[in-house]
């Protein structure tokens, strides 16, 4: 059974940084597709960015495109979200999820996703 754990957010100031994290356990992330998706209050979740299995392609939504990067670490199976320049607008719960199909191309589609982690709270403000 896989299992995922966010961790890394917080209250930060507009222009400031975080780096959310997504441990996996039970599968190898290398080899399932993975998305960041994220919810503010009363709105729908919305996919943030995903990195497709093999290639490690990624995808951007376009509201956080130049700012925020996901990355991938096999040897400590997790993936990040390096989030930067943060505005108030980021605010939301933050998931990781994870499509349960190998090897295929990631998309910012939320019913893609088949394993998610309990979400971590980002908060920008001054």
């Amino acid at each position: 059974q896989l299992q995922l754990v966010e961790s890394g957010g917080g209250l930060v100031q507009p222009g400031g940084s975080l780096r959310l994290s997504c441990a996996a356990s039970g599968r190898a992330v290398n080899y399932y597709p993975i998305g960041w998706f994220r919810q503010a209050p009363g709105k729908e979740r919305e996919g943030v960015s995903c990195i497709s299995s093999g290639d490690g392609s990624t995808y951007y939504a376009d509201s956080v495109k130049g700012r925020f990067t996901i990355s991938r670490d096999t040897t400590k199976n997790t993936v990040y979200l390096q989030m930067n320049s943060l505005k108030p607008e980021d605010t939301a719960v933050y998931y990781c999820a994870v499509d349960a199909i190998m090897f295929r191309q990631c998309v910012l589609s939320r019913p893609n996703y088949d394993y998610w982690g309990q979400g971590t709270q980002v908060t920008v403000s001054s």
